[in-house]
C-alpha cells in the first residue's frame, strides 16, 4: 500500500512509540523529537514519489493521441514510464525495499541528530522502524477494507466520491478505529 501524506504523522508517532517501548533505545529528546525526525524522512519520500508521478502524468498526457491511436493500455504505460524514471527521482518501486530504505534513513537521521542512543546492532533498531511502518500500513488497509465492506451492506447505494460517501466513510472509519481500541 502506498503511504499518503495524511498517514505520515501517525506512522511517525508509531515509530517513536515502538522505539520507546522496545527497551533497546534511549531517547535523548523525547518522543516528539523522534517522531518529527521520522516524519521529515517520510514526507521527503512521499514527495519524491509524487514528483515522479506528476512527471509520468505529464508524459502520458503529452502523448495521449498516440496512446489512443495505438490502443495502448494507459495504466500499463504509466507504470512502465514510472519504472523507467524511478531511479532518476530516487524512488524505489518495491514497497518492501522502499520501506527498508526509509527505515534505514530514519535510523541514520535519529542517530546523526543524537535523538536516540542504543547498544544493540543497527539492524535490530532498523527492524523496529520497518515493522512500525509496515504494521501501520497493514492495520490501515485492514480498517479501510472493513469500512468498505460495511458501506456495501447498506440497503441504499452510496456512491463513492460523493459528499455523502465521504461523510459516511469518515464516520465508519472512526467507529472502526474506536472499536479496535486504536484511538
Amino acid at each position: 500500500m502506498k503511504v499518503s501524506l495524511s498517514h505520515i504523522p501517525h506512522i511517525a508517532s508509531r515509530i517513536a512509540v515502538d522505539l520507546n517501548r522496545s527497551g533497546l533505545v534511549t531517547m535523548t529528546h523525547g518522543l516528539e523529537a523522534t517522531a518529527r525526525a521520522a516524519e521529515k524522512i517520510l514526507v521527503e519520500s512521499v514527495k519524491q514519489e509524487m514528483a515522479l508521478e506528476e512527471k509520468v502524468k505529464s508524459i502520458v498526457s503529452a502523448n495521449e493521441e498516440q496512446i489512443d491511436y495505438y490502443l495502448a493500455d494507459e495504466r500499463q504505460l504509466f507504470f512502465m514510464i514510472k519504472k523507467k524514471l524511478a531511479p532518476e527521482f530516487g524512488v524505489i518501486l518495491s514497497y518492501e525495499d522502499r520501506y527498508s530504505d526509509i527505515a534505514h534513513k530514519i535510523l541514520d537521521e535519529l542517530y546523526e541528530e543524537d535523538l536516540i542512543n542504543y547498544d544493540v546492532s543497527e539492524n535490530r533498531i532498523k527492524n523496529i522502524i520497518y515493522d512500525a511502518i509496515t504494521t501501520f500500513i497493514a492495520d490501515t488497509s485492514e480498517l479501510e477494507n472493513a469500512v468498505y465492506e460495511k458501506i456495501k451492506t447498506y440497503k441504499r447505494r452510496v456512491i463513492p466520491g460523493t459528499d455523502e460517501y465521504e461523510i459516511l466513510y469518515e464516520k465508519l472509519y472512526k467507529d472502526e478505529v474506536a472499536r479496535r481500541g486504536m484511538a
